[in-house]
Parts: C-alpha cells; structure tokens; sequence
C-alpha cells in the first residue's frame, strides 16, 4: 500500500500516535487525510478534512462511512487504557475499554470493507501493542482487549484477502503520549512508532514490531508462561 496520492481515515487523530500518523501522511503525500476523534474541536490541523466520530457509537461509524467513500486506508487507532482488573473492576467499565478497543476497530473495518473493496483494495493499519501477547500489572484490562484486537487483524487478514485489501498490526511497547504519562519507564517517541509502521505499510508487512520491546516479547510466545512471566519485560 503506497501513501502517495491515497485517502485515508485515522481516528483518534487529535493527540499522541494519532496526530503523530497525519502529521507523517501529510509529509509522504497523502492526498486526503480525515483526522477523525471523538471532540472534533480538538483538531486544529491544516489541510485536513475533520470528522467527528466515537467509535463506540454505529450510527457516528456509519455516518463517517458514508462520508467517506473515497477511503484507501483506514488507520484504527483510537485506544483506551483505564488502569482497571479483570477480577475487580466493574464489568460495566471493562466492556467500555473492549468498545474502544475492540468492537471499534471490528465496526470500522465492517463499516469500511466495501469502501475499501470498491477503491481497488485499500489497507487497514491496526494500532496493537506488545501487551497484545503478554499481560501486565495495572494493564490487564487493556492487554485482554489487545489480545482480542491482534485475533481481529488476523481473522480480518484472512477474511478481507480476497478483495485484495491488506491488512496489518502495529505492535509496539511503551510510547510517549498522555497515554503512558504515568508509567516511569523508557518509551519510544510517537514519530519513531509511526514511521516505524508506515514503512512497514509501504512494505507490504503483514506485522510491524516498531521497538525492541514488541519485538522480544513476540519472541517469547514460545515459552512456558511462568518462564515468560519471570523475565524482565521493561
């Protein structure tokens, strides 16, 4: 998937990896870009066409479709990490991280695949994470949702091949946004995990490991979860 010249969609496009994906799409030559995110107001970006959408809300999802049937590549990268537990929290709050993270990206592509079909194929670009394949202290809620979003990239892979469209996950640990403020621990810069994936997009690649830490922690996927679990991951 080449970014020259094409259209695409990236939601939460207002701050950290998402302003940092259409700020890189203006500079390799995009030739339309909707910066899409939940407050419309929070984008203050030149030459881009603003769209409101909540990917949590069908009938925002799609309206955005219909707006948009231009679309070569839909970037989904609107996240949530609320710090809550699988065991304690209130499930109320658990099913709202999997909105986001999970039943947002699946309604987007739903919503997206015949527009992607239509325009000759397209790509999706599925912004995951290393806690994808490992589960973390503080960051269990939104490694299970994670996890479930990688099944998605894959099973849409499979499902989306025939019309030609690609399909590829993003994995990455920890990135400098408001996200991660809290987490006292090295991060990577949003512009070396977007360039990271978009040359990886422009590649051709089914996975892109942006950073060392996606990259270790794929390759311990093999091991014993107790062996896995005792080995420094930070």
């Amino acid at each position: 998937m080449q970014i020259k010249d094409s259209v695409v969609l990236v939601t939460g496009a207002n701050r950290g990896i998402g302003a940092e994906f259409v700020r890189q799409l203006k500079q390799r030559g995009a030739a339309k870009i909707y910066a899409a995110a939940r407050n419309a107001d929070s984008i203050d970006v030149d030459g881009v066409e603003v769209v409101a959408l909540d990917v949590t809300d069908p009938a925002q999802v799609e309206a955005a479709a219909a707006l948009a049937g231009d679309v070569q590549l839909l970037i989904n990268n609107a996240g949530s990490s609320s710090g809550l537990t699988l065991v304690e929290s209130d499930l109320d709050g658990i099913r709202k991280e999997f909105e986001t993270n999970f039943f947002g990206p699946i309604a987007l592509t739903r919503a997206f695949a015949p527009t992607l079909a239509k325009n000759g194929g397209g790509a999706i670009l599925n912004a995951l994470s290393a806690l994808s394949w490992i589960s973390s202290p503080g960051a269990t809620v939104y490694a299970a949702s994670k996890a479930a979003a990688w099944s998605l990239t894959e099973g849409t892979r499979i499902e989306l091949k025939a019309q030609g469209t690609q399909v590829t996950g993003m994995h990455m640990g920890m990135v400098d946004t408001d996200m991660t403020a809290g987490w006292d621990i090295a991060k990577i810069s949003t512009a070396t995990a977007v360039t990271a994936a978009l040359d990886g997009l422009e590649a051709g690649d089914s996975e892109v490991l942006v950073d060392d830490t996606a990259k270790f922690v794929k390759s311990t996927l093999g091991m014993d979860p107790a062996e896995r679990y005792a080995l420094p991951l930070g």
